[in-house]
């Protein structure tokens, strides 16, 4: 029987390659078998060298043949590649595909436009996402790894002892890009707790979230997850202070990692609030307390020490202006017990309750108490901020220079101290003088003078 001459040829070139297969591998791809498994930027090396035969055993004479394959695997799955490849993964996690042996899953065997011939373009997030979820790298605000498609910043692809399988602790793992923060870190005076102690991700998302800063809540229900007090005043305060539930929340006022102030407060607790409150604030407007504080000569106790919160909340209150306790409203209250605790909780208690007194104050007529005069009126009880300035002023006792604002006219005190009381002829009565060791007894007024019965 004469065989045709192309198919003895065809008998010979098969037996010179299965003699020498890297001649059979450079046979592989040719313009007609194979032409684009070397298409790529990244080309496995077995490939890039014909060496074909490394991978691909040839199981049948006849290649190509009508029905099967005539070449199979030298080994499955992790096996095969391990022939070049470390196959040991011992670490506490490894990657769901590399555990069970997918290599191909992630890596192209042949040729790849991309790193480590992994099937991807530039972005390695959406090589990631075929498995991912993709919720938390379609957020408003991303992490910068996260938004550029860098996993593998953060993330080791085959295994890892840390979770998620990160290449390291999450507070390192941060540090090592943040080096600016590392450092101010260490030198600072005061840490917030959180940043202290615990991973980054307490409060930060790593990936992505649909607040600023990729916060895992939006402000200030993260910081009320750990400050569950804050939280449940917040919930039941009649005046919440308005910072606190604005866009910002507990960092409008806090420094959320840092701080040299007591409280993690972005700066001295004086300082903070006038950041806000050196200006006319809403409608009707606060007053501007920077500007009311310039130049006197008199400060209220707690301000003179730097402190808002001793007579004001800064998160919220059940009270008129966030006071720590009870105070009127209106301009005139006539003294109740537990009405004017404010102002009593660090003045002396008994100051409006005896229409006589030699003990509890000395604006005293004899010992007619003549703050109770003025405060416990039941027809016209004035209330404190009428004659005293509740911040700063140029007379002592903090007494008002210029009289409180009635309308459009602003009353005057005209008050002025005496050796053993004082005088005063204020807009809402006649003029009187009193006196603690002598004292007066009131008569009439005539001819703009007040005169006294002795």
């Amino acid at each position: 029987m004469k065989v045709a001459p192309y198919v003895s040829l065809a008998l010979a070139f098969v037996a010179l390659c299965i003699a020498n297969p890297a001649l059979g591998a450079s046979s592989c791809v040719t313009s007609a078998c194979h032409a684009t498994i070397s298409n790529g930027t990244m080309v496995h090396a077995p490939v890039k060298e014909n060496d074909c035969t490394s991978c691909h055993t040839q199981r049948a004479k006849e290649h190509p043949i009508k029905q099967g394959k005539s070449f199979e695997l030298a080994a499955q799955g992790a096996d095969l590649c391990s022939q070049c490849h470390d196959k040991k993964f011992t670490m506490k996690v490894v990657h769901r595909p590399v555990k069970k042996g997918e290599c191909t899953s992630c890596h192209q065997p042949h040729a790849s436009s991309g790193k480590a011939l992994l099937n991807m373009g530039d972005n390695q997030t959406d090589f990631c996402l075929r498995c991912h979820t993709p919720g938390p790298f379609q957020q408003r605000y991303m992490h910068g790894p996260a938004a550029v498609g860098t996993c593998n910043e953060c993330h080791d692809p085959h295994q890892s002892n840390e979770k998620a399988l990160l290449k390291g602790q999450v507070r390192d793992l941060c540090l090592k890009c943040h080096a600016d923060f590392d450092k101010t870190l260490r030198d600072a005076p005061m840490v917030h707790p959180p940043v202290k102690v615990g991973p980054c991700t307490s409060c930060h998302n790593a990936h992505g979230s649909a607040t600023m800063y990729f916060l895992n809540k939006k402000l200030p229900d993260l910081c009320i997850d750990c400050h569950g007090n804050i939280g449940k005043k917040l919930k039941v305060v009649k005046v919440p202070h308005k910072p606190v539930m604005a866009e910002g929340g507990c960092t409008n006022c806090h420094a959320a990692h840092i701080s040299k102030a007591k409280g993690m407060l972005a700066a001295d607790e004086m300082a903070v609030c006038l950041s806000c409150h050196d200006k006319e604030l809403g409608q009707p407007p606060l007053r501007n307390i920077k500007k009311d504080l310039e130049g006197k000569k008199f400060l209220h106790g707690p301000i003179k020490k730097g402190s808002c919160k001793a007579c004001h909340d800064p998160h919220g209150s059940e009270y008129f202006r966030m006071l720590p306790g009870a105070y009127p409203a209106s301009l005139y209250v006539p003294y109740k017990d537990g009405l004017y605790d404010a102002c009593l909780k660090c003045h002396e208690k008994n100051l409006l309750r005896f229409p006589e007194t030699s003990l509890y104050t000395k604006f005293r007529n004899g010992k007619r108490n003549l703050h109770f005069v003025h405060v416990a009126n039941k027809q016209k009880g004035r209330t404190c901020r009428i004659c005293h300035e509740p911040h700063a002023g140029d007379l002592d006792k903090l007494i008002r220079k210029e009289g409180y604002k009635f309308g459009e006219w602003k009353i005057p005190l005209n008050f002025t101290v005496t050796e053993n009381g004082g005088r005063c002829a204020p807009g809402c009565h006649r003029a009187f003088v009193y006196d603690r060791e002598k004292p007066v007894r009131y008569g009439g007024y005539s001819s703009g003078k007040y005169y006294v019965v002795k």
